[in-house]
């Protein structure tokens, strides 16, 4: 897979696939953390002279443009951090995509609108694809791919795009790349995996790839009560996926069977009411143990004495790897157990992952800083399914 550091971008337009995927609330952007990941690799391209076209999606529009999904904070925020003039054009590939793209110089930088307000970009048509994919490539001499986030997607500007275009990764995909050689090839052990998050069946696959090759797996969040219904334990109103029953089971006995390690809360804050997340109004919980949750209560974080656990699970690693809170973290008082994963993690001396998405998140909302772990994914999806062994279209499509 070719760098930015192949590439001879002087005077070039140089097209950036990024993921300026970020959190909204308004226009105000609640976590900028993709957008200084990606930054580093824009300023190399415009300090080289390029003529820098920065491309992302944000959030779900429906293929159509939609105020509330406007990648103009992010490219201002963009701009605050290169300390630079961003230009934005209105448009993906309209009359003011083209107008300020022709007006770049050397080493200017533009973020075009999200990429999704184009049917074209999600289009499972493969004709309507590399149609979106053709105009894009109008614009642009040559394609960098930078949105990790995205590169399990394929979608025009990630899997189409690089096809017609010379192209390379730029180096936060070449960092990620990296790290997650460190978890698949390269491994040092113990190699702990801690997985939350909601749903059991969004973690199946990675579950069945793991099992064979990490040493122990924590399981916490709302896809823990599917293995604890599945050891016989009354888990209450708490989150349930009954389907996923005989999996989880089997799972459970191939770990065994594999000499894998697997977690299970020992105890659980359980309520009869889900938080209130808007003003975080004290909630009104029991601990107990994860074998007695009441049936009129659902399990929203780790208790104390799991907390404990899962810690001393982690002290000893040499890989650690966390995708998913293991509670309700964006509530005070379910965010205990989420914040004993992040210091249990800052306070290894393994080698420590967050994988992206909600983790990543959380990690900045308690307070951690970035760099007290090893690497901070901006990929959740992306970072699951290549460790699931799957083929992502966007990695694919620089290989060649």
């Amino acid at each position: 897979m070719k760098t930015i550091d192949d590439l001879e971008v002087a005077g070039k337009r140089v097209f950036v696939r990024a993921d300026l995927n970020v959190p909204l609330d308004g226009t105000t952007i609640t976590d900028d953390g993709r957008i200084r990941a990606v930054a580093p690799t824009i300023a190399k391209l415009a300090e080289r002279g390029a003529k820098v076209i920065v491309a992302s999606h944000l959030g779900r529009p429906k293929g159509a443009p939609d105020p509330a999904f406007s990648l103009k904070p992010a490219a201002e925020r963009l701009g605050e951090l290169l300390g630079k003039d961003v230009a934005f054009a209105t448009d993906t590939v309209g009359e003011s995509a083209g107008s300020v793209v022709a007006g770049l110089a050397d080493g200017q930088v533009a973020v075009l609108e999200n990429l999704r307000f184009n049917p074209g970009e999600t289009s499972k048509d493969d004709a309507e694809r590399a149609a979106f994919a053709d105009e894009l490539a109008r614009l642009a001499d040559l394609y960098v791919g930078d949105g990790f986030g995205a590169v399990h997607r394929k979608h025009a500007s990630v899997y189409d795009l690089p096809k017609l275009l010379p192209h390379a990764a730029g180096d936060l995909i070449a960092t990620e790349v990296g790290v997650l050689k460190k978890l698949t090839e390269d491994v040092k052990r113990p190699y702990v995996v801690v997985l939350g998050g909601a749903k059991v069946s969004d973690k199946l696959a990675v579950i069945d790839e793991l099992l064979g090759k990490a040493d122990r797996l924590l399981i916490g969040g709302g896809m823990a009560y599917t293995f604890l219904k599945a050891k016989g334990y009354e888990v209450g109103i708490s989150l349930l996926q009954e389907d996923q029953i005989p999996a989880v089971t089997e799972y459970m006995e191939r770990a065994e069977a594999n000499g894998v390690e697997l977690v299970l809360p020992v105890d659980i804050l359980a309520s009869a009411d889900f938080p209130d997340l808007k003003t975080k109004a004290p909630a009104d919980y029991v601990t107990v143990p994860s074998d007695q949750i009441p049936s009129d209560k659902e399990g929203l974080d780790i208790g104390p004495k799991t907390r404990e656990l899962f810690a001393s699970k982690i002290a000893d690693a040499a890989t650690v790897f966390w995708n998913g809170p293991v509670g309700v973290s964006e509530h005070p008082d379910y965010a205990n157990g989420t914040r004993a994963i992040a210091q249990a993690l800052v306070d290894s001396d393994g080698f420590t992952v967050v994988g992206g998405g909600d983790s990543a998140a959380a990690v900045r909302r308690l307070g951690f800083d970035d760099n007290a772990f090893g690497h901070i994914s901006t990929g959740g999806g992306a970072s699951l399914e290549y460790l699931e062994g799957k083929t992502l279209p966007g990695l694919a499509a620089l290989e060649d």
